[in-house]
């Protein structure tokens, strides 16, 4: 049952990687954009920050600018665009995790405002919400730095969308706002968006139904 016009709305935020997707999207984008040898020179110019972050002591956000600027500087926004578009209908036929997306749907179907939140790129994200997801009413996401040339210079445009910066996007995005929020979530960078919602919901390692048993995760 859609809610009351006297009630605040729902709203309902998506992680994406390992959330509706079943595996990490941005590593094989980035490969699309730049070739292995431009991903795997920019790990390789910085070999100490990559390992100690992978044992869990380095610094992730500057490891995903490194790896991020070394795939798509030089390219122009056109092209990583038109990659995005391709690559989004790639997701949606190859990547999709029924369970959660068969959720989405259900949220749409009440009436439900849905809000992508992610770490991925804006450049597939934002057509995998329009041409594949649909319905979906913001993506809260990271994004690269376009120069005046049309070309992309390497830097991400604003910080990652990950951990606090995630709860951060939201609640800027709720502008104050009461609301009754659902969050869904697989990771350690989603705890903090998670931590807000009145209704998380930890995808990793559970299948879930279709429609949450009394409006319930």
């Amino acid at each position: 049952m859609t809610q009351g016009p006297s009630e605040p709305r729902t709203v309902v935020a998506f992680d994406v990687d390992g959330t509706l997707t079943t595996r990490d999207c941005v590593l094989p984008f980035l490969v699309r954009a730049g070739g292995w040898y431009r991903v795997v020179r920019a790990v390789v110019r910085h070999p100490w920050l990559v390992l100690t972050t992978g044992i869990g002591r380095g610094d992730r956000d500057r490891v995903k600018a490194i790896v991020v600027g070394g795939a798509v500087r030089g390219v122009p926004r056109r092209r990583l665009d038109d990659l995005g578009t391709a690559f989004a209908a790639e997701v949606g036929s190859r990547w999709l995790r029924r369970d959660v997306y068969e959720r989405l749907v259900w949220h749409r179907q009440q009436g439900h405002a849905v809000v992508l939140v992610s770490a991925s790129l804006r450049a597939y994200l934002e057509p995998l919400a329009r041409d594949v997801l649909g319905g979906v009413e913001a993506v809260l996401c990271t994004d690269v730095e376009t120069g005046p040339d049309g070309v992309c210079t390497g830097r991400l445009l604003g910080a990652n969308c990950r951990a606090a910066e995630k709860a951060r996007r939201m609640t800027e995005w709720l502008a104050g706002e009461t609301v009754v929020l659902w969050a869904y979530g697989d990771s350690a960078g989603d705890r903090e968006l998670l931590a807000m919602a009145r209704y998380p919901v930890w995808v990793r390692g559970v299948r879930l139904d279709p429609v949450p048993v009394s409006g319930r995760p």
